[in-house]
């Protein structure tokens, strides 16, 4: 799968960043296998989804400006040390993977395939030992160093939950003690929520105890970035994770409708953009890395947010407005 020709202006904005902040920045995508792209990642012409689902994270990895990717994929069902160790073959020694722990673990509720509709309680939701057969041990052993987080999404929770916190707490806490030693050097666990009303100094405080990231997850469900931005900082220094998955006021199916084949912004969104860059900054600033990963339904074209991000971070960092 041929890339993209390099875009001498994108190669000069990475190696100003590499410069400043040498490997610490990691900005990128959610999955990579979108023909639509083409032209911006990978050559002009006509590309299967499926080829480039197989063949097309090479030609992502050598873009300048995406050095990680997140594995949205594993969230549906987990894979095994062979098949990270796969990807891990097909990207340079600096690149980065965000992986997204199964929904097997991370959904409190068991639905059906079709509508997601829920059908029963989960057994298995955060249950250490299951994270680390299913996806903490085969993630670690197959991507290495290449590993940069595993990210615990939590869709949202059912009222026996929220109702009961502390259970959640709980469950969360002898998670987070079975998973944190099993990491490897460098690696990270975050977690991300779909539910504002999880988000309480509990919970942070928690994060904060097991050196957990706290996942900013720009989402319709959630409060605006600035607002998660003090999310972070509750939770403790260190490196600083998000995932802009979604533009505000949209629902996946209506932006996947409206906006596909994502080869331009749609509905750009600066605000965000702006605040974000910010967020990043601050933490480079402190001597953290910074992993950022969007989606296409956030502005419309991933790779294109990507490259307005890297040029807003590179401007607040220079002292720019």
């Amino acid at each position: 799968m041929p890339p993209a020709l390099p875009d001498e202006d994108l190669v000069a904005l990475a190696s100003s960043l590499k410069q400043r902040f040498g490997d610490r920045l990691y900005l990128g995508t959610s999955s990579w296998y979108f023909p639509g792209w083409a032209g911006l990642v990978w050559a002009p012409g006509h590309h299967e989804q499926t080829d480039l689902s197989r063949h097309g994270l090479v030609a992502y990895a050598q873009h300048p400006l995406l050095r990680t990717v997140s594995l949205d994929r594993t969230f549906y069902r987990a894979i095994d040390a062979a098949t990270y160790a796969r990807h891990a073959r097909q990207v340079p020694e600096d690149f980065r993977f965000l992986v997204k722990v199964p929904s097997e673990i991370t959904d409190a509720t068991l639905r059906e395939p079709e509508s997601g509709a829920p059908v029963a309680p989960n057994p298995h939701f955060l249950d250490p030992e299951r994270a680390l057969d299913t996806t903490i041990r085969p993630g670690a052993s197959g991507l290495g160093a290449r590993l940069g987080a595993f990210v615990f999404q939590l869709p949202p929770l059912g009222w026996q939950w929220l109702r009961q916190p502390q259970l959640l707490i709980d469950k969360l806490d002898a998670l987070w003690s079975a998973v944190m030693p099993a990491l490897p050097p460098g690696a990270l666990a975050a977690l991300e929520l779909r539910d504002a009303r999880v988000l309480t100094p509990t919970l942070l405080e928690l994060l904060a105890a097991h050196r957990v990231r706290y996942c900013i997850g720009l989402h319709d469900r959630m409060p605006t970035m600035a607002e998660q931005a003090q999310s972070t900082r509750a939770a403790g220094a260190g490196d600083f994770v998000c995932r802009w998955n979604l533009h505000q006021g949209l629902r996946y199916r209506q932006a996947k409708e409206r906006w596909e084949p994502f080869d331009r912004l749609q509905a750009p969104d600066p605000d965000t953009r702006e605040a974000l860059a910010r967020a990043v900054v601050a933490a480079l600033a402190d001597g953290h890395r910074a992993f950022v990963t969007i989606n296409n339904k956030a502005e419309g074209s991933a790779p294109l947010s990507v490259i307005e991000l890297a040029r807003a971070i590179l401007r607040h960092a220079q002292g720019g407005a």
